[in-house]
């Protein structure tokens, strides 16, 4: 039996444990840059968001202001720590082997960092050209912009779409876009208050782990 729905792929938090090394990143890039103080805690409510977006919301929390001709040291930083330690959440690999059907993935972070994240974590394999990154629409997470954009370019109804987030701004996002939202909370990063966060974001169901995704895949009609 074929899987009827597309599954749509969060990468950071979600298929790498990469939300610790990011904001690991951060805190480094800025305080090379005399900006301190820009610790985990002020990350954690940035998770979700694009690059963009984080800087904006940093300064909100912070006052710091990024200086824009040195953004790209944030990737280089991020770069090079997911080179060295990066590695896929635990279970997604077996549970992408497993799972039927399309799959693909949409993510706030730029294409050269989805691409870098999935083959140094092996995953690539499992998603081919299927990457969608919100540099491709107009509005990040928690608008559904790029839900929307994915679910086109793969040819399916966003009510045929299941998503898999761990931020509440990707949920959100995936319920403004008419589809199921599955919230994953088996991240590193994750807190007590995670699941109930997702729940209140809209999520139809929240998961611990990827046996707990299957189970919840069973019970909706799709083999996983």
């Amino acid at each position: 039996m074929a899987q009827s729905r597309l599954m749509i792929f969060d990468c950071d938090g979600v298929l790498v444990d990469s939300e610790p090394l990011a904001a690991k990143a951060y805190e480094r890039v800025y305080e090379k840059h005399g900006m301190p103080g820009v610790h985990d805690g002020i990350i954690a409510q940035c998770i979700g968001m694009k690059q963009a977006d984080i800087i904006a919301k940093i300064k909100t929390l912070t006052g710091h202001q990024f200086p824009l001709a040195a953004e790209g040291d944030i990737w280089a930083e991020t770069k090079l720590l997911f080179s060295e330690e990066l590695k896929p959440t635990p279970g997604i690999v077996p549970f992408l082997g497993a799972l039927n059907g399309a799959r693909c993935v949409a993510s706030s972070s730029s294409v050269e960092r989805i691409n870098h994240s999935l083959a140094v974590t092996g995953l690539a394999r499992f998603f081919g050209e299927a990457i969608f990154s919100s540099s491709m629409v107009k509005n990040g997470k928690p608008a559904p912009d790029i839900f929307l954009h994915a679910a086109e370019r793969m040819g399916v109804e966003p009510a045929d779409c299941i998503v898999i987030e761990d931020s509440p701004f990707g949920i959100q996002g995936a319920v403004a876009a008419g589809m199921i939202a599955i919230g994953y909370t088996g991240g590193g990063h994750s807190y007590p208050e995670h699941a109930a966060r997702l729940t209140a974001a809209g999520a139809d169901f929240v998961c611990a782990d990827w046996l707990e995704v299957s189970r919840q895949l069973a019970e909706l009609g799709e083999p996983a």
